[in-house]
């Protein structure tokens, strides 16, 4: 295997061996897949892909998305600007999976830090996994048909013109590769109603802080060099633009 199990977390693995993902095999390739689906989130150090690189080891695990209304990085539009630079007011970030009103959202997002700053700026997963296992066993029972309305926010729909604005999406998914159960939800602002259960509306953000707890978070610090990819379908995630000094820039690509 490529990968070594980070201290202090159990969904989080570290590549340790150096090895740049310019070259990796493609059972290298697969193993980077199944441990994504084991644990979630894979950490890559000392990396120094250029955006095409970058690009072309994503299109590797599979077919790229963009979202619509995002921001390409200049001479590689199947990437996406994260940046913090210029602002007047701090981003807005709380957890969320990425994407999630299309029908058929990214499987994976991965990060390149482009400027790292000089504290601050981490970014947050959660481990859906243990959030269903952790669940009672009548919640369990009560929800496992349950589906929830995915909606769009943040972008202008009128001005970019997006082909889907909204999709239920099962609650409970089943990992197409770890066979895992999950619990698939996106920050409430998001997931807006829920159907097939005798509860009401208010379970999302029952759920949604249940899932978000602290005992669920790894927290990232990220340095020059790092690349991340997390699966959307077992994590959320979220940036901490608290206590951020000096510019924080990534790009960003997603794969289906």
């Amino acid at each position: 295997m490529l990968f070594d199990l980070v201290d202090g977390s159990d969904f989080v693995q570290e590549e340790t061996s150096g090895k740049s993902l310019s070259e990796v095999t493609d059972q290298q390739t697969s193993d980077i897949k199944a441990a994504l689906a084991d644990y979630g989130v894979v950490v890559f150090h000392n990396q120094a892909l250029n955006d095409t690189d970058f690009a072309n080891f994503l299109a590797r695990l599979g077919r790229l998305t963009f979202t619509e209304g995002e921001k390409h990085v200049l001479n590689e539009p199947r990437l996406n600007v994260v940046s913090n630079k210029g602002r007047k007011t701090l981003p807005r970030s709380v957890f969320h999976t990425d994407t999630s009103y299309v029908t058929n959202p990214p499987s994976f997002t991965s990060l390149k830090i482009i400027e790292c700053p000089t504290s601050g700026g981490e970014t947050l997963f959660t481990n859906q996994y243990q959030a269903y296992n952790d669940l009672e066993d009548k919640m369990k029972e009560e929800l496992a048909n349950a589906e929830v309305l995915h909606q769009v926010t943040g972008i202008n729909q009128a001005e970019n013109q997006l082909s889907e604005t909204q999709t239920w999406h099962p609650l409970f998914l089943t990992h197409p590769i770890s066979g895992k159960k999950t619990i698939y939800l996106s920050t409430p602002e998001r997931c807006v109603a829920i159907r097939q259960t005798s509860l009401g509306n208010e379970v999302i953000k029952q759920l949604y802080d249940y899932a978000t707890e602290d005992k669920r978070i790894y927290r990232h610090r990220w340095q020059p060099g790092d690349i991340v990819i997390w699966d959307n379908r077992c994590t959320l995630h979220c940036a901490d633009h608290s206590a951020v000094v000096g510019d924080r820039v990534f790009y960003r690509g997603m794969v289906i």
